[in-house]
């Protein structure tokens, strides 16, 4: 709950996960979360549309990704394995999920992050790419 939020709204919200049974029923909903079955854990990052800055989607976006990422830093600083498994926009995700957790009309689930002993450990990697980046301007 450190991450930078628009206005300082503070839009996230968490649903903490350890019941097998739930966790077991995470997969059928979400097309990338087939680890979650198996996880120790699952943290289901919400936004709360009502407490956004403006109400806006975009910006709760934005503060619950960089909720999302703090959440796996840490967990890697913990020695733990997570995934961040995507759920917004996939309307059927979201969807299954609203129902499953009993989240209220303004709560919509963001990404689920899956918590456990990591099963590999790869070596570091970057996605640098120069031509990603541009000086002062586009074609600079």
């Amino acid at each position: 709950m450190a991450a930078p939020s628009a206005m300082s709204k503070d839009p996230w919200r968490f649903i903490v996960i350890e019941q097998t049974e739930t966790l077991g029923k995470l997969p059928k909903l979400l097309p990338g979360g087939a680890m979650l079955s198996t996880a120790a854990a699952a943290i289901v990052v919400c936004g709360d549309q009502e407490a956004a800055f403006d109400r806006s989607v975009s910006y709760m976006l934005q503060d619950c990704s960089a909720a999302i990422e703090n959440l796996l830093i840490c967990a890697h600083g913990l020695g733990l394995g997570g995934c961040w498994v995507g759920v917004h926009p996939d309307e059927k995700a979201i969807q299954g999920l609203k129902l499953l957790l009993e989240l209220p009309a303004a709560v919509v689930p963001i990404a689920v992050v899956s918590l456990g002993i990591p099963g590999e450990e790869p070596g570091p990697r970057t996605r640098y790419h120069a031509g990603f980046v541009h000086r002062e301007r586009w074609g600079a």
